[in-house]
């Protein structure tokens, strides 16, 4: 589902969480992956949305900096996308929350980038941890 869209979901994804820019090509496989499953679970007209709002995300900037999201540098990818998280259409604001959550979850649902922030959280509960 996602790979129609995939450099525009890494560009997302680099300018909303910026150590992504170290993941490789099996790091953004498992991010997309998680990101797959959740949606999975969702209507297909919710999943179809997202999509269309991706896709409006890359050729949106074109109107004020002649070039498509992918290709603008990081200072303007987080300008533009400020722009969608404080937009005074609900439906704007709604649908970069929605698309900033699922890229959290599938950057830092990654077994790799719950060890590198110290997370040792476990099934067990906390008497594990002890």
């Amino acid at each position: 589902m996602l790979s129609s869209v995939r450099p525009i979901l890494r560009a997302i994804g680099t300018t909303v969480v910026p150590e992504a820019v170290q993941l490789d090509d099996t790091g953004w496989l498992a991010v997309e992956r998680i990101i797959t499953t959740a949606l999975a679970l969702r209507p297909p007209a919710l999943r179809r949305q997202l999509l269309i709002f991706v896709r409006l995300i890359e050729w949106a900037p074109l109107l004020r900096y002649g070039k498509r999201f992918s290709r603008l540098d990081a200072t303007r990818r987080t300008r533009f996308l400020t722009g969608l998280e404080n937009a005074s259409l609900l439906a704007l604001r709604r649908g970069f929350w929605g698309l900033r959550t699922l890229v959290f979850m599938g950057y830092y649902g990654r077994p790799e980038a719950a060890r590198e922030v110290g997370d040792r959280a476990t099934p067990a509960g906390w008497e594990a941890q002890r």
